[in-house]
């Protein structure tokens, strides 16, 4: 029996796809609830953890399977099972089980790939003149409580570009015939944690100041390393940034984080040799790395989008207007 207040059957320790794993939207678990489609059940039938709200029209019979994306291919069906290795055949080996949160973001991430032709635009932003006004700030912001980082800065500027381009901040239906275009702009901060990565959102991040910013941020990662974030506090963005810019790289290919049509990737600013028509100049240089749904994007809007970011870290001055 699917319970009236969360759409799921009880658990059931011996089927794996019965243990809360079912990926649904609320709108797609009140359908089913009022379809009576038994949502765990499908995800098993299916042999994908998300269950969209076309697959539970078509399991309900009341849309045909021609009429949204097709349902994935089970695993049986997809040819041999690579993954499925006996590796103590060649030496010793420790099974670890992934955590609840490690489980849920790789089928997450496994539907993404899939379902999203994903493309990635590679830019670079000039970070000099953020870094020496961050400098300048830094003790008035530490006054106050806050430390002011890099990544208060790009939160800032992501929210004022996606201010200026409407289609990223956006979510394509699932059917994929209505563009949702959002009036607010809200910014997901990816935060590496010893239980797995979670995304907390800054909500309203185009109404806020830098130093409200940074103190968000720091809030949100401290308490998402703690394991006590609000439900309410993640899920929603506009837009998410994937930063590993504490860690190191040259650049890399985040994945889209669906509903969302686009993800900002960061790595370490380094100080490199610029031209200026005279002369090198030594300027801290940051990789952008944009990933989008082609479905929605194309590749001359990324260009812009990435060019219109540069340009407000170029002059930080305009983030404070």
């Amino acid at each position: 029996m699917i319970s009236p207040k969360t759409g799921r059957k009880p658990q059931d320790p011996k089927d794996p796809m019965s243990r809360s794993d079912t990926i649904a939207s609320p709108s797609t678990r009140r359908l089913a609830q009022e379809l009576g489609v038994d949502l765990d059940a499908l995800a098993s039938e299916r042999g994908d953890p998300e269950v969209t709200r076309q697959a539970v029209l078509v399991k309900a019979g009341k849309a045909s399977a021609s009429g949204g994306a097709p349902a994935a291919v089970p695993p049986a069906a997809a040819g041999p099972n690579h993954w499925d290795v006996d590796h103590r055949r060649w030496g010793e080996v420790e099974d670890r089980p992934l955590s609840r949160i490690d489980k849920v973001a790789a089928a997450n991430l496994s539907a993404a790939s899939r379902g999203i032709p994903a493309v990635t635009h590679h830019d670079r932003a000039d970070m000099t003149a953020v870094e020496a006004l961050r400098k300048s700030i830094a003790e008035d912001a530490r006054a106050k409580g806050v430390k002011l980082t890099a990544l208060a800065f790009h939160v800032k500027a992501l929210a004022r570009t996606l201010r200026a381009f409407e289609r990223f901040n956006a979510s394509l239906s699932a059917d994929g015939g209505t563009l949702h275009l959002k009036r607010y702009v809200s910014v997901g901060v990816a935060v590496d944690t010893p239980h797995g990565l979670m995304v907390p959102v800054v909500r309203d991040a185009d109404a806020k100041g830098l130093l409200a910013i940074a103190g968000e941020i720091a809030d949100l990662a401290g308490r998402a390393q703690a394991r006590k974030l609000r439900g309410e506090e993640t899920g929603g963005a506009s837009m998410s940034i994937s930063n590993l810019g504490g860690i190191g790289g040259r650049g890399f290919t985040p994945i889209v984080n669906p509903p969302e049509v686009a993800i900002l990737g960061l790595t370490r600013a380094t100080m490199e040799p610029i031209w200026d028509g005279e002369a090198f100049q030594p300027r801290l240089i940051v990789s952008l790395d944009l990933s989008y749904d082609h479905r929605v994007i194309n590749g001359a809007d990324a260009a812009r989008f990435t060019a219109h970011y540069a340009r407000l870290l170029e002059d930080p001055r305009r983030l404070l207007l």
